[in-house]
C-alpha cells in the first residue's frame, strides 16, 4: 500500500499568518469559517461552496479532537482531526485547512485577520460566540451568515441511523 501524503492545503498557524498577509497586500479577500465537520455531508459541501464564493480563498479551521469531545460529548468525534482535515482539503472549494485547539477561534482570527467570517444558517449574530464576534469586529471582518440546506445536517444523518446498526456493540 502506498503511504499517505499529507495535503499541501493543511497549514500551521505560522503558514496561515504569512498567507493572509500576502493576500491582504495583494488586495485579495480571505474567507474564514470554522466547525467540527465530523461527518461531511452535502449540507457542509454546499455551505463551503457558498463561503468560497465570498472571497478569493477559503480557510476552514476545524476543532481539534479534544475540542469536539468537549462540545459534543465523549462519543465524538467519529473521525480524527487528521482525517477530517484531509477530507476537507480534498474539496476544490477549500483552499486551506487548519486544526485549532480550545473551544474558540479567537487566537486564529486575530492572527489571520480574514476579511470575511462565514457561519452556517444555524447561527444568528446573537447566537455566535460573542467573544469571537468582538474579535471579528476588532479586525473589521464582515460577518456572513449563509443559508442551510434543509434536512441536511450531521444531526439528520445520526437520526437516520438505527441504534446498534452503525458501530454500537450490543
Amino acid at each position: 500500500m502506498v503511504g499517505h501524503m499529507p495535503s499541501k492545503k493543511v497549514k500551521s498557524g505560522d503558514e496561515l499568518l504569512r498567507i493572509s498577509e500576502e493576500m491582504r497586500l495583494a488586495g485579495r479577500k480571505l474567507v474564514f469559517t470554522n466547525g467540527c465537520f465530523d461527518l461531511l455531508h452535502v449540507g457542509h459541501v454546499r455551505y463551503l461552496q457558498q463561503a468560497r464564493k465570498l472571497g478569493d480563498a477559503l480557510l476552514v479551521a476545524i476543532n481539534s479532537d479534544a475540542s469536539v469531545r468537549a462540545l459534543k460529548g465523549e462519543s465524538r468525534p467519529i473521525n480524527s482531526q487528521e482525517d477530517r482535515a484531509e477530507v476537507l482539503a480534498a474539496l476544490d472549494c477549500v483552499d486551506y485547512v487548519t486544526v485549532f485547539k480550545g473551544n474558540t477561534v479567537i487566537g486564529l482570527l486575530r492572527e489571520t485577520r480574514p476579511q470575511i467570517y462565514a457561519k452556517g444558517g444555524d447561527y444568528t449574530i446573537d447566537s455566535l460566540n460573542q467573544e469571537e464576534l468582538v474579535v471579528v469586529r476588532e479586525i473589521k471582518a464582515d460577518v456572513k451568515i449563509l443559508s442551510l440546506v434543509p434536512g441536511k445536517s450531521t444531526t439528520a444523518v445520526f437520526e437516520k441511523m438505527e441504534p446498534g446498526e452503525y458501530g454500537e456493540k450490543e
